[in-house]
């Protein structure tokens, strides 16, 4: 059973087509990375799998559990942080972080600041942090339960350079354990340091779907470059 299904799902706005009829496998302990031009689906492809919105046609299911039909089951399989995260402004991160463990029944939120850096600032309010650190909380509240499925909108933005390799390697350690992350990102680089798999979105359609040990790093970059030069000309 796939830790991430997609199957041919389309979503629409109106007379605009966002996703058109993707399907996409993500095996348990998977690191594959999300990449695509601005407007390419990406956003929206993970929003459905977070449950934010409903495809318009096919299924999203998170380790077997439709996120339509199922949505409780699903989100209990799952950690996201969205593109513009939301936390409380008035409590700490180590009062947030201890609230969303209550809410989901558990959670080591020691193990979860210390992952993403923020042991030293945990008793500072929320509201006199940066958005880089605000990203990293809501990170580290994707994390705290140990979810089997991580899925992460742009969520390395904003990060100083320590902080990133810091969050790097957590993830891969995340991902080591046997969980699966989904890191959505319009930052090749990012995507060959870390990732097992890069799939590439354009126009809503996924356009590559490869192991990046197969292409290299210095390949991906190529690769993308190539495939949006292909769409565009057709």
């Amino acid at each position: 059973m796939s830790a991430i299904s997609i199957e041919g799902v389309r979503r629409t706005f109106g007379r605009v087509v966002a996703v058109d009829r993707i399907d996409l496998q993500i095996p348990a302990g998977s690191f594959c990375g999300l990449i695509g031009h601005n407007g390419a689906g990406k956003s929206t492809t993970l929003r459905m799998l977070m449950g934010l919105l409903h495809p318009t046609e096919g299924k999203v299911r998170i380790c077997g559990h439709d996120v339509v039909a199922e949505p409780l089951e699903a989100r209990k399989k799952l950690g996201a942080v969205p593109e513009e995260p939301a936390v409380y402004e008035y409590l700490t991160a180590r009062e947030f972080l201890e609230f969303v463990a209550g809410v989901r029944g558990g959670g080591d939120v020691g193990k979860a600041l210390e992952d993403t850096g923020l042991g030293a600032d945990a008793d500072r309010l929320l509201r006199e942090y940066s958005q880089g650190m605000r990203r990293k909380t809501a990170l580290a509240a994707a994390m705290l339960g140990r979810p089997p499925v991580l899925v992460l909108d742009e969520a390395l933005n904003g990060l100083d350079p320590p902080s990133a390799s810091a969050v790097k390697r957590a993830l891969r350690a995340y991902v080591d354990e046997g969980n699966t992350v989904l890191l959505s990102t319009h930052v090749v680089e990012t995507v060959a340091a870390v990732a097992d798999r890069v799939v590439m979105l354009a126009h809503g359609r996924v356009v590559a779907d490869e192991r990046v040990a197969d292409i290299g790093k210095d390949g991906l970059e190529r690769l993308f470059l190539e495939r949006i030069e292909a769409t565009r000309a057709r």
